[in-house]
């Protein structure tokens, strides 16, 4: 009998094992894996921009970045658990690497605007444009489609900022 019950214990585990595995299509997981990562990276970057901004524009800016993304963060998050994909948690070396650029350069404000408002929001849209059009799970395209104006909202708020400093 405990042979029984080990091997029934074994077949258990291992059921709730091949469970876990992610209930989306690894297109879908890499998508949600890069929103997180983005997503983190957009907070932080918002930080920044509250701390080192010398503009009260890139500072409300930052702080904008800080409400909008923490809250879709919160709701990949959920997505995210409900369909069994691990999340980063922590920024990717490559983030954190632009991140540190952006904080040592010499106009803060300016390159601030070019590398986050601009050019990671760029990058961003694209790749939300596309989960919202070809996402295999209807939860994770309607994420990436609720969350898509903001993200546009957000870099045609810094291209208004760009044209503001005459650029």
């Amino acid at each position: 009998m405990t042979t029984i019950t080990r091997f029934s214990a074994i077949l258990c585990g291992l059921a709730w094992a091949a469970s876990a595995q992610a209930d989306v299509s690894k297109q879908d997981e890499a998508f949600l894996q890069q929103a997180a990562a983005g997503g983190l990276y957009e907070v932080q970057a918002g930080h920044l921009a509250q701390q080192k901004g010398t503009s009260s524009a890139v500072q409300s800016f930052g702080s904008t970045l800080v409400k909008d993304h923490t809250a879709a963060n919160a709701e990949l998050k959920a997505l995210a658990s409900s369909k069994g994909v691990r999340l980063p948690t922590t920024l990717p070396n490559d983030k954190t690497q632009r991140l540190a650029n952006v904080a040592q350069a010499k106009n803060f404000d300016q390159t601030f605007i070019d590398e986050v408002g601009l050019n990671d929001h760029a990058h961003d849209i694209g790749l939300f444009e596309k989960a919202s059009r070809s996402a295999d799970d209807a939860q994770v395209r309607a994420f990436a489609a609720k969350t898509l104006p903001a993200l546009q909202a957000h870099r045609a708020h810094a291209l208004g900022m760009k044209k503001n400093q005459g650029q």
